[in-house]
């Protein structure tokens, strides 16, 4: 199968379903009941808006938007929003159920949301991204809200959007409210440590697995499939934490060097290039071969549906972790968990961001901001429990970690849903 086959059967392959049918296997596991299992089956709520925006040239575009909430019984909706030209709404209403696994798993009181404006924000200008999401700030308004659903940067989304989203929302309400988005700038109400926080609570779940498989840190290979926030961030604290970081990739090419990338000048390369794609420090690769590459650790950072049942029988690394969310296909795990490789599931291995942005909320609503030091520590110990308590239900069910992940995470919410009953 070429490169352009595989690309046409993923993109065929609905995100929805698979999250929906992630859900299905752990129900029979842990036995959940068919009117629970049922009600998680579906979001909430789901909002579609109609953003119009006033371009450059004075004439005004239409943008359609989504805000869904998959489910609010452990508290307050929490996702990120995305800009992307690719954005559907079984997307969203996936990435949003998600949520809810990753914020139970991790034990923080959020429900699970997720929110995505179709547009291509690289063919935009900074005013019209600005008059985008101020817009779509004011259309998603009336379900958001620091106790009701506190959005987040996601794919082509920055703490400057955050920042725009904070005002907007303030604005209507005619005075200050930086709890209702987190990833905002430190300087209105931001988090110390947010930006690093997916990548680092990733590093600390890797450090686990290593533990637990018995392997040393000094000098285990990785690779990386992505080199956005997460995968740059990612590779930046492994390197610093004896990793030897061997293929790295993004969407215009990556690079692999079997003794080891220098990683502070590739990140200076991708700065002033904007693609890790050229640098002199090793071989070009594309991003199957970083996939497929010989390492201990593969760390998927870009996009859902990458790892596939065509190529996970070549995957050469001992641990796959999701910095991704969705990277890998459910009939891809099955191969993956018969080869006994560990995979460290999306909603664990990418809990970190969330689990800041948790504390970030805190702080905004006790106006009282921590340091960086404290951050970590609490991330760390946030993330190593819910490593163990993974660990501990897919060993003692003899199931994949992702399927351990979820039993935790299902039965928190089902135990939630459950205990707060049906109103009226």
């Amino acid at each position: 199968m070429t490169a352009q086959d595989l690309s046409a059967v993923q993109s065929q392959i609905n995100v929805w379903d698979m999250a929906q049918r992630q859900l299905d296997e752990v129900s029979k596991l842990i036995g959940l009941n068919e009117s629970l299992h049922g009600y998680l089956r579906q979001p909430k709520r789901v909002l579609e808006v109609s953003v119009p925006v006033r371009m450059d040239d004075g004439a005004f575009r239409m943008f359609t938007g989504y805000r869904v909430q998959h489910n609010l019984s452990r508290g307050p909706g929490k996702g990120g929003i995305r800009f992307h030209p690719d954005v559907t709404l079984d997307e969203v209403k996936a990435l949003a159920m998600w949520m809810t696994w990753k914020c139970a798993l991790v034990n923080i009181p959020f429900g699970g949301a997720k929110g995505g404006v179709i547009c291509d924000p690289k063919a935009m200008s900074m005013q019209e991204l600005e008059n985008l999401t101020r817009r779509f700030t004011t259309e998603i308004s009336i379900i958001i809200g620091p106790e009701k659903d506190i959005p987040a940067p996601d794919v082509y989304t920055t703490p400057q959007i955050m920042a725009w989203i904070m005002d907007t929302f303030s604005m209507i309400h005619g005075f200050s409210i930086p709890g209702v988005v987190t990833g905002k700038p430190v300087s209105i109400g931001g988090s110390l440590g947010r930006d690093k926080a997916t990548a680092r609570g990733c590093s600390y779940v890797v450090d686990e697995a290593m533990q637990e498989l018995g392997r040393e840190i000094e000098g285990a290979t990785v690779a990386i499939q992505g080199f956005g926030n997460a995968g740059m961030y990612a590779a930046q604290l492994m390197a610093d934490r004896g990793y030897r970081i061997v293929a790295v990739s993004d969407s215009r090419g990556g690079v692999a060097n079997d003794r080891g990338l220098d990683v502070k000048g590739l990140t200076a390369h991708k700065a002033e290039t904007g693609s890790v794609a050229g640098f002199a420090g090793g071989e070009r690769v594309d991003n199957r071969e970083v996939l497929e590459y010989a390492c201990d650790v593969l760390v998927p950072a870009a996009l859902e549906k990458v790892i596939t049942k065509e190529n996970a029988p070549r995957i050469r690394a001992q641990i796959i972790a999701e910095a991704a969310n969705g990277p890998t296909m459910p009939d891809a795990d099955d191969i993956l968990f018969d080869r006994n490789i560990m995979v460290l599931p999306d909603i664990l291995a990418n809990a970190g961001g969330v689990t800041v942005s948790y504390f970030e909320w805190v702080q905004d609503l006790q106006a009282n901001f921590w340091e960086e030091a404290e951050i970590n520590e609490r991330l760390k110990r946030k993330m190593v429990r819910a490593f163990r308590e993974t660990h501990e239900q897919a060993k003692s069910r003899g199931v994949s970690m992702r399927q351990g992940a979820y039993c935790v995470a299902v039965a928190r919410v089902a135990e939630a849903t459950k205990l707060r009953g049906l109103y009226p």
